[in-house]
């Protein structure tokens, strides 16, 4: 009796470490994060599930500063980070301004510190209207043509690569940098069949939805997007 008592404490003792140790890596060094939107198609897809290095941003006096390199945001990286409008969800865009840089768009065009972007490998236009800024729309003036304006010093500025229908800093403004909680590196699966918005919608809605998604995990997953690399 004594030694199967042992070993239920050696099982009991193993699986607390692995729930510490994976609790700890999830709020520190990696996270899990689907894609509810199509604001950054086509680089990502809705139904994309991301795995998000959360340390890479961290401070460079962690403890774990000596162990795992990190570093500040910078341009051109795509960031997962809470909205500056409703602050229990999380975003995911590019960034395009650092603190200190001048952003500005034209009839499209993306200026940085006053040099036109070149960001056609990933960014896309799917309207072809081209708002003004005498475009009586004003959402298609606000979306098309936008400061200049400068980032302040500890926030960033990020767009959605679907730049014509992404929700971004042209309409809530910068994000401070204490928003931001990682960068997304890699799709470990990415499910094409329905997805939620990422909103609360109560139990029994999340009970159907994950039904769904155990009868079409097979027909359904994009295998050919599993273990992608996000750039």
């Amino acid at each position: 009796m004594t030694e199967r008592h042992s070993v239920w404490r050696e099982y009991l003792e193993a699986l607390l470490v692995a729930g510490l140790f994976l609790g700890f890596t999830n709020t520190f060094v990696l996270k899990t994060f689907y894609i509810p939107s199509a604001s950054m198609e086509e680089t990502l897809l809705v139904g994309d599930h991301l795995i998000v290095n959360r340390f890479i941003y961290g401070p460079s006096d962690s403890p774990l500063g000596a162990i795992l390199p990190n570093r500040q945001p910078k341009r051109g990286d795509i960031v997962v980070f809470r909205s500056p409008e409703k602050p229990e969800l999380d975003l995911v865009k590019r960034c395009i301004g650092e603190p200190g840089d001048s952003i500005q768009m034209i009839e499209k065009q993306l200026f940085v510190n006053g040099e036109a972007v070149k960001d056609s490998e990933f960014a896309i236009h799917r309207d072809p209207r081209i708002g003004t800024r005498r475009e009586r729309d004003f959402n298609r003036r606000q979306r098309d043509n936008f400061g200049p304006v400068k980032v302040p010093e500890g926030e960033y500025f990020f767009l959605g690569d679907n730049r014509d229908e992404s929700y971004d800093s042209r309409y809530w403004g910068t994000v401070p940098e204490h928003y931001i909680k990682g960068r997304a590196f890699l799709i470990y699966w990415s499910y094409g069949g329905e997805t939620p918005d990422g909103s609360w919608h109560g139990w029994g809605e999340k009970i159907g939805q994950l039904g769904k998604t155990v009868i079409g995990f097979v027909p359904k997953s994009r295998w050919s997007r599993s273990f992608r690399l996000i750039r």
